[in-house]
């Protein structure tokens, strides 16, 4: 035994320094990378970089009055973590953006951008977007598929009349501004958006009318605004939230629930709208599939009856009958990955597999 351990101490001794030099080594390119500012500088064009653009991870070039970054320029920013380029006068995006694989945070809000260039999507380690204050009238098509780490999507302000059915496979998604656009509706399948905690449609006017059922699908959603639209009926699945805290609804033509109701308060809002979908008939019939959907995913408390035991007309979905919710999350991402849209969309992401 002696003799094994002085064997085995001049590798332990070779492993262990061989350790430490990689992780000098590790600490080293740490510190090579560096952040350029040049906030605020009234600049018209970017100025000659004198350092290797590879060892910058944080690039502001706000508050400036650029129009435009090279193609070449941004191609080279391989390591960069951070860009922002808010209140400037661009009007589009390099496509070469598609090369910044580790950017986790772009921030163009604040300037005349129609539209994002498709290569975005390249950009799969970003977390937050912030497209505020732009003139962008849509999304790419397919940016949800990609995307998928995203957790911050800033679209508010701008021209969008709908955002792409493929914002559902978000699933990283936690908070969504599309506020202040002409919204005419939102996608269906909005379940998918299990970590979803705020979303923020109001003041889309006369444009936004209606809400999916599936805005009550949403697991974690903690605030849900949709003050200043043309809804005259908010979905019977508000009804359902478990973590909800905070609802707006004022400068909505409200039917349903009536505005003595809305007055009182989002517990009382929350028990009218379960009342609906217990009694209502139009509920159990037009949202049948929802309500099973609602009952699958063990959104309510109580259990579900046996199909062994008779069934009544009139009480096909009784609110007291349904179990807690606890595999929504799983249930809803499998949703998401096997999607039609996504199999049949023109660019299927790989993300997944």
């Amino acid at each position: 035994m002696y003799e094994l351990q002085q064997h085995m101490q001049p590798r332990m001794k070779r492993g262990m320094r061989r350790k430490k030099e990689r992780s000098k080594s590790f600490d080293f390119e740490e510190e090579k990378l560096q952040i350029m500012n040049f906030n605020n500088m009234s600049l018209e064009s970017l100025p000659t970089f004198s350092t290797d653009l590879a060892i910058i991870c944080k690039l502001d070039l706000s508050n400036n009055n650029l129009q435009n970054i090279p193609e070449s320029l941004t191609a080279r920013l391989l390591n960069l973590l951070v860009l922002d380029l808010h209140s400037n006068q661009m009007r589009f995006l390099p496509n070469s953006i598609g090369c910044l694989s580790k950017l986790k945070v772009l921030n163009v809000s604040a300037n005349f951008i129609e539209s994002l260039p498709k290569t975005i999507e390249n950009c799969r380690s970003l977390e937050e977007l912030n497209c505020n204050f732009n003139k962008l009238s849509e999304l790419p098509d397919t940016i949800g598929f990609e995307l998928i780490n995203l957790k911050k999507l800033l679209v508010n302000s701008n021209k969008l009349m709908f955002l792409p059915s493929s914002t559902s496979n978000l699933v990283s998604l936690k908070i969504l501004d599309a506020r202040l656009n002409c919204l005419r509706s939102l996608p269906e399948d909005l379940e998918n958006l299990i970590n979803l905690e705020a979303l923020n449609v109001s003041q889309n006017f006369r444009y936004l009318e209606t809400l999916p059922f599936s805005v009550g699908l949403l697991l974690s959603l903690v605030e849900l605004d949709v003050s200043y639209n043309n809804i005259k009926t908010l979905p019977n699945s508000i009804g359902c939230f478990k973590k909800l805290q905070k609802l707006r609804v004022e400068g909505n033509p409200l039917i349903s629930p009536p505005l003595e109701v809305v007055e009182q308060g989002l517990h009382v809002v929350k028990e009218y709208l379960c009342e609906k979908i217990n009694s209502s008939h139009e509920s159990k019939h037009k949202n049948m599939s929802w309500v099973r959907k609602l009952v699958k995913c063990e959104k309510f408390n109580g259990y579900m009856r046996s199909k062994k035991q008779p069934q009544h007309e009139d009480d096909d979905f009784n609110l007291h009958q349904y179990h807690t919710a606890s595999r929504l999350s799983t249930q809803s991402l499998v949703l998401g990955v096997f999607s039609p849209k996504r199999f049949f969309s023109h660019h299927r992401s790989s993300s997944f597999g």
